[in-house]
């Protein structure tokens, strides 16, 4: 771990104070830094890089935001092998789990070889529109069809490697992979799984029908959804983050990507302690 990349969240002040020592202290600890842009502009620092070449430069990626900021640098990965640290400045933070005040003892304990790294799973996603491909995406923490706030229930076909499962009557669907199961499938009424399980999660937002309930799946399967609804107001997202409208009768088609991401995580912390600050696991009301 010699060179070491930092991305921060934009206009943030906490990230900024975080900078203006830890940059100086991975210099004295013989590092080479690589800063983004937007990074930069933080704290006045020249030379920085176009965010998107940062993971084929370095080592490791910090990153000092919350778990929005985290998936945005995850999906600039693509092909490289680059392991990402997270450091949590935003609310939630199951990928950033790492506080501020325990910043420097786990670097100390990370350059010294004693960390994790979790393997999660990534999602490729395909928009057909009769018949061509239109466009590729790739997630990290779920791919999900939402109605528009006016539009109607709509129809959604489902296939599971090429076999009919359902047309669900809904808000929308989620797929989701173990990592985001905490994050809007958790919000929708679907399962925790433990991030290292191969599977995924199809969860259907707001069913006319309780029958329709979530369903997890290996993670080895292809899944594709067809928009049966005419005049809707449909949007496919990729982590909450990334957007695109689809039309009538357009397949989205989801499957696990070749790659992986690697989260440097805590030697001090496991998953279930992280459930239990996160959302208060086991407390009585």
């Amino acid at each position: 771990m010699e060179r070491i990349g930092i991305i921060a969240k934009p206009h943030r002040q906490e990230a900024k104070e975080i900078l203006d020592k830890l940059v100086p202290w991975l210099k004295e600890n013989k590092k080479e830094v690589y800063i983004d842009i937007d990074t930069a502009s933080l704290i006045g620092l020249s030379s920085p890089y176009p965010k998107p070449k940062i993971p084929s430069m370095v080592d490791m990626i910090i990153v000092l935001g919350g778990d929005g900021t985290l998936l945005s640098v995850a999906r600039l990965i693509n092909d490289n092998d680059v392991p990402i640290f997270g450091v949590n400045l935003g609310g939630m933070g199951f990928l950033t789990e790492v506080t501020r005040e325990e910043l420097y003892p786990t670097l100390e304990k990370i350059f010294s070889g004693d960390y994790i790294v979790h393997e999660r799973l990534k999602l490729t996603t395909h928009i057909y529109r009769q018949g061509e491909k239109i466009a590729e995406y790739s997630a990290i923490n779920d791919v999900a069809i939402n109605k528009g706030a006016l539009a109607r229930i709509i129809d959604l076909e489902a296939f599971i490697d090429g076999k009919y499962l359902a047309t669900y009557k809904a808000d929308g669907l989620i797929v989701s992979t173990p990592t985001g199961s905490t994050a809007y499938s958790l919000s929708a009424g679907g399962p925790i799984i433990y991030p290292t399980i191969e599977a995924l999660i199809l969860n259907p937002i707001c069913p006319h029908t309780l029958t329709n309930r979530p369903l997890v799946v290996p993670d080895n399967v292809k899944i594709e959804v067809t928009l049966a609804s005419e005049n809707e107001d449909v949007f496919l997202t990729m982590d909450g983050q990334v957007g695109f409208a689809l039309k009538y009768r357009d397949m989205v088609q989801v499957k696990k990507s070749h790659r992986k991401i690697k989260l440097i995580l805590s030697p001090d912390k496991d998953y279930f302690q992280v459930l239990r600050e996160k959302l208060k696991w086991g407390e009585r009301a």
